[in-house]
């Protein structure tokens, strides 16, 4: 008994670590993917992303990996979220973005209706 006692409060443990770490945020999505800030005319696949100014970091975000997931609407659709979470590689920088993330389009249609086009989120480095 003790030892499925402990393993349980391993696992809820674990997930409030995950839970805790994770950084609210916005996202959009963007749809030309290459040159890249990061990797120049490099093609990194569409399974990517675009820091805002605020997580670009002159450029130190370059090639990370973060998980993201939807947490609701920005702009009033209903129910954008597809309740999934998707990991992409950090390749480029929009400036002036009023999103802390633009996703691709193919990343952001995982996790929402691209028909939402600006939704919260959470994000954490994969």
């Amino acid at each position: 008994m003790e030892k499925t006692t402990l393993i349980f409060v391993g696992i809820v443990a674990c997930s409030l670590v995950s839970i805790a770490s994770s950084t609210p945020g916005i996202a959009t999505f963007y749809t030309n993917y290459v040159p890249s800030a990061c990797f120049g005319n490099e093609n990194k696949g569409n399974m990517i992303v675009a820091a805002g100014d605020a997580l670009w970091n002159n450029g130190q975000v370059c090639g990370k990996k973060y998980t993201v997931k939807c947490t609701g609407s920005r702009n009033g659709v209903q129910h954008p979220c597809t309740g999934k979470s998707v990991t992409v590689t950090m390749v480029d920088q929009c400036p002036g973005c009023p999103s802390t993330i633009d996703l691709s389009r193919e990343a952001f249609t995982v996790i929402a209706d691209p028909v939402a086009g600006i939704i919260n989120i959470d994000y954490v480095e994969a």
